[in-house]
């Protein structure tokens, strides 16, 4: 839990009922719209399909990530079963949630080892990339490059860390694949055999999008600063892309209380806002327009942490 929990957030986290109705219904909807938006790939337009199946596939990550903080019921394994269809192809759930879990660890957050969804390099292994690796890398740490080339990037990266960890055998991680691609393979038939849908077809339409638009939140949720809770951006006033992302764009109010369920952050937010806005150092946006605004082409931050660690290094 993070050192600026509020008595109010907990006590919101802790109403939270046993089982979250508008949370199962909301997978339900998603799993159904996805069934029945590929099912529609021989009848309709491939430009019609693909962006609101890039928009489910989007919704279902971030019932992932819901997931990952102990909803929508209070039995882990229903919670999981619920969570495990890898719409995405790519990703297994299982290490999403080890993590995701890891980068909850406040105090490290930002940091280029420890935190697992940092975008920050240690600067010896900044230094040790070419001068093209880090042009590409200077481009997607603009919104305009982490949109139109990040996905790319990082399921690159992330297929990389894997395989290394995999043959590594480092622990969990094989069982989790293994489990990852029989779970694969429902999906795959349904794609290719039911629907008809080329697989490169639904990865290059439907899930990279799909990953450029979680990317988009990702973007500016993070900067490298000292106190924990300046480290960490809140977007207010995002009435599309919010509710797409479950809210997770309060981001701050997340990692101050992931048991907050999605229907309620908003509200919650409104309460704390003034405390929030308090110890966050001014590191909030009006909504997703003014990132854009701020970074469309311009780099969100130094790429090399700026202390090199979380906290910095001591000599």
């Amino acid at each position: 839990m993070s050192p600026v929990d509020s008595r109010a957030a907990r006590r919101a986290a802790a109403a939270v009922p046993p089982v979250e109705i508008p949370t199962l219904l909301l997978i339900a909807a998603t799993y159904l719209g996805w069934l029945a938006i590929t099912r529609m790939y021989a009848r309709w337009p491939l430009a019609i399909v693909a962006p609101i199946a890039a928009l489910l596939v989007t919704l279902h990550s971030s019932l992932q990530h819901e997931i990952v903080h102990g909803h929508p019921t209070r039995w882990k394994p229903l919670n999981r079963l619920l969570a495990i269809v890898p719409l995405t192809l790519w990703l297994p759930y299982e290490r999403y949630r080890q993590t995701h879990h890891a980068h909850h660890k406040d105090e490290r957050l930002t940091d280029p080892v420890d935190d697992p969804e940092s975008f920050y390099w240690a600067p010896e292994d900044w230094a040790r990339l070419s001068p093209v690796a880090r042009a590409l890398l200077s481009v997607e740490h603009t919104l305009a490059g982490r949109v139109l080339i990040g996905s790319f990037l990082r399921i690159g990266r992330f297929l990389w860390l894997e395989s290394r960890a995999l043959l590594r055998n480092e622990p969990g991680v094989r069982a989790a694949w293994l489990e990852h691609l029989l779970w694969c393979v429902p999906v795959i038939v349904w794609l290719k055999i039911v629907c008809g849908i080329p697989l490169w077809i639904y990865f290059l339409t439907m899930v990279v999008p799909a990953n450029a638009i979680q990317l988009i939140r990702s973007f500016a949720e993070h900067r490298a600063r000292q106190a924990v809770p300046e480290r960490i951006a809140t977007v207010e006033g995002s009435w599309i892309l919010g509710p797409l992302f479950l809210f997770n764009n309060l981001h701050l109010l997340h990692h101050e209380t992931p048991g907050i369920p999605w229907y309620r952050c908003s509200a919650v937010y409104r309460r704390e806002r003034e405390r929030l806005l308090a110890i966050n150092g001014g590191l909030v946006y009006r909504t997703y327009f003014d990132v854009a605004r701020r970074y469309l082409f311009r780099v969100h931050d130094v790429l090399p942490h700026p202390t090199g660690r979380v906290p910095a290094r001591t000599v």
